[in-house]
């Protein structure tokens, strides 16, 4: 319409190549068109890179220790409360894969067992074991304190596995936290800066549309 006062637009956040050579930089740099909140966003970044750049390593060091305390305590407990026991099969255990096969070497299957528990009663369970085992065979199977089997203990690859896991996820997690915090500050300072040029060209516009 006749008259109406057009929007104000910005200049672009990233200045011609050509004119600035280093990027990286450009928000520093002296230049008529930057507001104060372009150069506030440059510091911004800059803080939150070395927040990141300390905070990720330190991170990843402290819950990679706290996990592997943890898991090291889990381990010597899971050692000291349970033992190897032998168990007898109750029933054949399947017989595919053919046995003595590479497959057979890699397959188990759940069979039903009995064993005696700690504290001397006999019981049932089951664990997996190699195709075409009669019934009556012995195998060994891992038994904690309640009398229930389970797993081996941790073993020391595993404490490594799972300790580099956690920490892997802790440095990301900190990446992750900077990266959110700079996109919702520069999502924070970019509509201050349009608002900006919105009250400049208000207040400018009406000079270059005013008829001679």
């Amino acid at each position: 319409m006749a008259g109406e006062i057009p929007r104000a637009q910005p200049p672009p956040d990233v200045p011609a190549p050509g004119r600035h050579p280093y990027l990286p930089l450009w928000r520093w740099r002296p230049n008529p068109l930057r507001r104060r909140t372009d150069r506030m966003q440059g510091w911004v970044a800059l803080w939150i890179l070395l927040a990141v750049l300390v905070a990720a390593p330190a991170t990843m060091f402290a819950v990679g220790d706290t996990a592997y305390r943890h898991y090291r305590s889990t381990a010597e407990h899971e050692a000291r409360t349970r033992d190897h026991r032998p168990a007898v099969l109750v029933h054949d255990a399947p017989r595919h894969p053919e046995p003595g096969s590479d497959e057979a070497k890699k397959s188990r299957y759940p069979v039903k067992v009995r064993f005696t528990g700690p504290d001397g009663a006999a019981r049932t369970g089951r664990t997996d074991v190699e195709p075409g085992l009669p019934a009556d065979s012995t195998v060994l199977v891992w038994v904690d304190a309640a009398g229930e089997i389970t797993g081996p203990p941790l073993t020391s690859e595993q404490i490594r596995s799972r300790t580099m896991g956690w920490a892997i996820l802790a440095f990301l997690g900190v990446v992750l936290a900077g990266l959110a915090a700079h996109a919702a500050t520069a999502l924070v300072l970019r509509r201050r800066n349009l608002a900006g040029w919105d009250a400049a060209w208000a207040a400018t516009a009406p000079r270059w549309s005013r008829s001679p």
